[in-house]
């Protein structure tokens, strides 16, 4: 039988230190973690839009409440021809804002569909049966250039 020498000592072979790669930007886009506040309040307002445009509401006023309020930045006021209506325009934002990754956004009014109020962070949306936004009349409150203190 032979013996093994324990007493042998391995010296490592000398590590070549490598260069990690650094990946490319393919575009000078920034990604959606990337973008600013500003920015992220007016893609989630053009998606709104797009969504209201698309469900056939009425009379869609966007409104710049920057300044005004330290609720959003946008507020959108539109209307829908019937109670059924409204309900419909209503689930189909919600439906959008949740494909598009924006989350759950907060509901109120779902259920008597008079009047649907939409919280979507930077953007307040606002949905009425057409003689409920006449009583209110919240575009004209919100676009008056009256300076609130917060």
């Amino acid at each position: 039988m032979s013996k093994t020498n324990r007493s042998q000592t391995v010296v490592p072979k000398e590590r070549k230190h490598l260069r990690t790669a650094t990946p490319k930007k393919v575009d000078n886009q920034p990604s959606t973690s990337e973008l600013s506040g500003q920015a992220s309040a007016q893609r989630t307002l053009a998606l709104i839009t797009d969504s209201l445009e698309t469900s056939k509401a009425v009379d869609i006023v966007p409104l710049d409440i920057q300044g005004k309020s330290a609720l959003a930045d946008y507020m959108v006021v539109a209307s829908g021809t019937s109670h059924r209506h409204v309900n419909a325009v209503a689930d189909h934002l919600l439906r959008s804002l949740k494909a598009d990754g924006q989350g759950t956004s907060r509901v109120e009014g779902l259920s008597n569909a008079d009047w649907v109020l939409i919280d979507a962070g930077d953007v307040i949306i606002h949905i009425f049966r057409p003689e409920v936004r006449e009583f209110y009349q919240l575009e004209k409150i919100w676009s008056e250039d009256i300076e609130t203190v917060h």
